[in-house]
Order: C-alpha cells, then sequence, then structure tokens
C-alpha cells in the first residue's frame, strides 16, 4: 500500500486566520523583534520579555482557529484507505482537530495548545495557563516545581525532539510519495526531510506560492491556493 508522507507548513493554516511566518506579510517580516518572545536564552533570561510573551499568548489567533479545507483534506485521504503520515512544522494542533489521528501527526516543533515546565518538563494544558493569566498572574510558574512555564514549542535555540526527528526522517524515506504543502522549505531540519524522500525515490510534490529550494527535485509544483489545490490534489491518491 502507498505510504504518502504530508509536510504541512504554516501556508496551511492560512485560511484558518493564523498568520504565516516568513511569507510576503509573515510575522518575522512585519515585526522581526517579535523573534526575541520566541527564542529561549532571551525568554528565559527576562521576565519581562516572558510577561510580553504571556500577553501575546492570549491574544494569538492560533488557539481560537478552526480547520480548513486544507487540512480536512488530509483526513479524508487518511479514512480512504490511503496509509498517510503527517509531518508538521505547524504548532496549532488544526490536523488532529480535523480528524487525523494523533499517532499518525508528528509534531516537529511542539503543540501551542500545552505548556511545559523547564525544570521538571510537566506538561499541562496552555488554557489553564491562560485562565491563570487572566486572573492575575503575569508570569506564572509551574504549580509542581515552581520553575519557569513555557509553551510545549520548540523556541530558537531549542534542539527538535530526536525522537520525533527520527520518526519523520524514518517517514521520509520509507514514503512513495512525499507532499510539502505551505512550507517554504528553508528551515532546517524539517525542510531537508524532502530532500532525503527524493534521495530515497519518493515522488516529491510542491504545493507552495513561492518558490522552494526544493522545486528543482519535484515532479510536480503547484503554486494554486492550498484550500483549492490540495484537496485535489489528494482526492487522485484517494485508495477508495
Amino acid at each position: 500500500m502507498t505510504l504518502v508522507a504530508i509536510l504541512t507548513g504554516a501556508g496551511i493554516s492560512t485560511d484558518s486566520g493564523i498568520p504565516d511566518y516568513r511569507g510576503p506579510n509573515g510575522v518575522w517580516r512585519r515585526d522581526p523583534g517579535a523573534e526575541k518572545y520566541a527564542t529561549y536564552d532571551v525568554y528565559m533570561g527576562d521576565p519581562e520579555i516572558r510577561r510580553r510573551a504571556w500577553r501575546l499568548r492570549g491574544e494569538t489567533p492560533t488557539l481560537r482557529a478552526k480547520p480548513n479545507a486544507g487540512h480536512r483534506a488530509v483526513t479524508d485521504l487518511d479514512r480512504s484507505g490511503t496509509t498517510v503520515r503527517v509531518i508538521t512544522q505547524n504548532v496549532d494542533g488544526l490536523h488532529q482537530m480535523a480528524g487525523m489521528p494523533p499517532a499518525k501527526v508528528l509534531e516537529l516543533h511542539g503543540t501551542a495548545r500545552e505548556i511545559m515546565c523547564t525544570a521538571c518538563r510537566r506538561r499541562s494544558p496552555m488554557d489553564r495557563a491562560l485562565a491563570r493569566v487572566a486572573a492575575g498572574e503575569d508570569d506564572p510558574p509551574c504549580e509542581e516545581c515552581g520553575g519557569i512555564l513555557k509553551s510545549a514549542t520548540v523556541m530558537f535555540g531549542e534542539r527538535l525532539d530526536r525522537v520525533v526527528l527520527a520518526r519523520a526522517t524514518s517517514i521520509a524515506k520509507a514514503c512513495e510519495v512525499f507532499i510539502a504543502v505551505g512550507s517554504t522549505l528553508q528551515v532546517r531540519p524539517a525542510a531537508s526531510l524532502a530532500g532525503v524522500a527524493a534521495d530515497h525515490g519518493a515522488r516529491l510534490i510542491v504545493v507552495n506560492a513561492d518558490p522552494t529550494p526544493y522545486d528543482h527535485r519535484a515532479e510536480r509544483v503547484i503554486r494554486e491556493p492550498i484550500g483549492v489545490s490540495l484537496p485535489a490534489l489528494l482526492k487522485t491518491f484517494h485508495t477508495r
């Protein structure tokens, strides 16, 4: 049975109201200073940065977003009987909300829907921490050990989870089809998975509004809007 690996980046979630990071109107381009809120050493060393970060978490559209046609198309492919694995650079959890089994989704950069303690590594729901902030705790400590809390996302300066990355690499090596959707394919090591898949004989398909470094290796490059083009593309891989 054909294994279809789907790498998703920020572009698949823009139709859900979540801005991308590196596109023409991306978060980092509009406000380069925003990166400091997601930089581990700065976050850990500056209480004021943490207070601002907590305020931003309460305002972010990520936790209010709903899956769109692109996310649903991925779930429909999985439900058709095709073997699907999702490798996502996104932290929004929308693939799971769209019905993809969590075991079939690898979150390379973690999740914004949970927090973790930097000391004891305890994890808990983001909603609970935001409720504490709304109640007046501007930099809530861990309830278990008093350590500094952060979102359960991979910040700049942190390494990806080695187990998750190893699983993603294994999928890239084993798949027959590798579809990169809404990713600039510039952030390593996630971006290199497209090359790994192509090196191991997979058909590489790139769905992205702008050129990527792997377009020349792709069997097909699609520039049309993801919400329309991805459902049409994935239907061609349905097994029933």
